[in-house]
């Protein structure tokens, strides 16, 4: 069993280089079956669900292949529409392979995704807009079958900015015909990327990052190289990790922009942190200040990706501080692990009550999703003495190599099988 150790107890130093993004990856992966054609995608990280992706584009016919950082995709075999059970189960982002490939073939059959045990996230959004856009649904035996002689343009009123559905719904309505709006439409930085991407090679579609996004359909879209961003919940990871730590670090390849929640915050821990455009600065002398109160929103609000990441800084602060957490219920499932380090930890339904101790000691955990895995990390390296985590398999489904990039930070940390 593949295990992460740590030696914590140590500042963080040095200068890293923030990968690309997971969360514009993966919607522009699927945005390639689209393109009749081959795509090359730079900065794409080598990250677990970026293979299980790859796996699925090349049992539905693709052609994959890398170039270093770059990924090239060539969708002119595609054969069938009919996404593999055993790929879905594996990660819940493959759920926006429905919108892609009804444009395509105007046809998917796809199971009910799987992915982090983080509470439920229901795609009743992607399919009720499907509906609208004249597209049959049909359930049986945990498929979901769609089909349609067209799709038409409509307006899509979302009753929650979910992401997903907001991504499914652009990429059915690409190629569809008429106009298509999206109403209280998801702004994260990655449906802007993801829109970016499709501009480029020939989409329609304005108002991406507001809460009205609007898509008149084309015939085709064409083949083109595209650069995807950098990943902001790494960097946010990162930060937060030299927040709890201390040390000065540099992150480079990522601007503040898409982390002005998360920054505000760390500096009410007393962090003193700096941005550029492509590099962010954060110095911390150690012990942070509590935070009296954090409540998870959809963007721009404080991410819920960010929430595990935080709770473990606080769990060291100089005072109580509470987390209210309004986007997945099952994102405090991590807690029982971080009280294992000795941190005080109380839950009262959705609402975490933090109330910081003097130290953390080294200890044995396990992760049993992504973000709270390396939530796990951060506490590890805040630790005094040795932390063990398992399962870190959850943690590579994000992180390009966790080790790696906090080793250059000076941290003692290693992967071991």
């Amino acid at each position: 069993m593949a295990f992460i150790e740590i030696n914590g107890g140590k500042q963080l130093n040095g200068e890293v280089n923030i990968q690309g993004s997971k969360n514009a990856v993966l919607p522009i992966l699927a945005a390639t079956v689209l393109v009749n054609g081959i795509i090359k995608l730079n900065n794409c990280p080598k990250i677990l669900d970026v293979f299980h992706m790859i796996k699925i584009l090349e049992a539905i016919g693709c052609i994959v292949w890398w170039e270093k950082s770059s990924l090239i995709i060539d969708t002119t075999k595609l054969n069938t529409s009919t996404v593999p059970e055993e790929y879905v189960k594996m990660m819940r982002s493959s759920i926006i392979l429905m919108g892609a490939l009804l444009g395509r073939t105007h046809s998917v059959t796809i199971t009910y995704p799987g992915g982090c045990t983080i509470g439920a996230r229901p795609i009743d959004y992607h399919l009720s807009a499907f509906q609208d856009m004249n597209i049959s649904l049909e359930e049986e035996d945990g498929l979901i079958k769609c089909t349609t002689t067209g799709i038409k343009g409509n307006e899509i009123f979302l009753k929650f900015p979910s992401v997903g559905a907001t991504e499914n719904v652009i990429l059915a309505a690409v190629l569809a015909s008429g106009r298509t709006s999206i109403i209280n439409a998801a702004k994260e930085p990655e449906i802007t990327e993801l829109c970016k991407f499709l501009n480029s090679a020939g989409a329609k579609i304005r108002g991406a990052g507001t809460e009205t996004i609007e898509i008149v359909g084309v015939e085709f879209l064409y083949p083109i190289e595209f650069t995807a961003c950098s990943d902001r919940i790494v960097a946010g990871t990162y930060l937060a990790a030299v927040a709890g730590t201390g040390g000065e670090a540099v992150l480079t390849g990522i601007g503040g922009d898409s982390l002005h929640t998360v920054i505000k915050l760390l500096r009410e821990m007393g962090c003193s942190i700096l941005t550029g455009e492509n590099y962010i600065i954060i110095a911390s002398s150690g012990r942070p200040k509590p935070i009296p109160f954090i409540r998870t929103m959809p963007y721009p609000g404080f991410p819920t990706d960010m929430q595990s990441q935080f709770m473990s800084v606080l769990m060291m602060a100089a005072g109580t501080s509470k987390i209210v957490e309004e986007i997945f219920e099952g994102r405090y499932q991590n807690v029982k692990e971080q009280i294992k380090f000795g941190a005080d930890i109380r839950i009262l339904g959705r609402e975490a009550t933090i109330n910081g101790v003097p130290e953390l000691m080294g200890c044995e955990v396990y992760a049993s999703e992504l973000r709270g895995g390396a939530a796990l990390v951060i506490a590890g390296l805040m630790a005094k003495g040795k932390t063990t985590i398992y399962n870190p398999n959850f943690i590579e489904r994000g992180y390009e190599d966790i080790c790696r990039d906090l080793r250059g930070l000076g941290a003692d940390i290693k992967m071991l099988a």
